[in-house]
């Protein structure tokens, strides 16, 4: 082994907006004191439960991706596994995600988009 995953970055233009969206599907502290990050106007994280790590990286001007423009293409996406697929979809949407595709007919999964446009997946387990 090289290395170890520390987190996962996301670019955004509000990073402590973002990482209050994903607290709310996610649970966690946003800003969590941690001796390998210093938070501020261009840098936030969220530490959740289960021991992942997202930082939110402040890009100007920030692009978001188009989902599933290839001109602008979604570059990496987070999978959340659900017990319950329509009751976290809805509470996605109630947290400020877009609904991209709902995965008509199948609804094992859908495709949703964060506040600041990166596309990410509910999958039922």
């Amino acid at each position: 082994m090289i290395a170890e995953l520390q987190c996962v970055v996301l670019d955004c233009s509000e990073p402590l907006e973002l990482a209050r969206f994903y607290r709310s599907l996610l649970g966690g502290a946003v800003n969590q004191e941690d001796r390998r990050w210093a938070v501020g106007e261009e840098w936030a994280t969220l530490h959740t439960p289960s021991g992942l790590v997202l930082a939110f990286q402040r890009v100007t001007p920030y692009q978001p991706p188009r989902w599933p423009d290839a001109s602008r293409p979604q570059q990496f996406h987070l999978d959340f596994g659900v017990p319950d697929l329509d009751q976290a979809q809805e509470q996605a949407l109630a947290s400020g995600a877009t609904l991209l595709d709902d995965g008509a007919g199948e609804r094992s999964w859908s495709v949703l988009a964060d506040p600041a446009g990166h596309p990410f997946c509910l999958v039922r387990h």
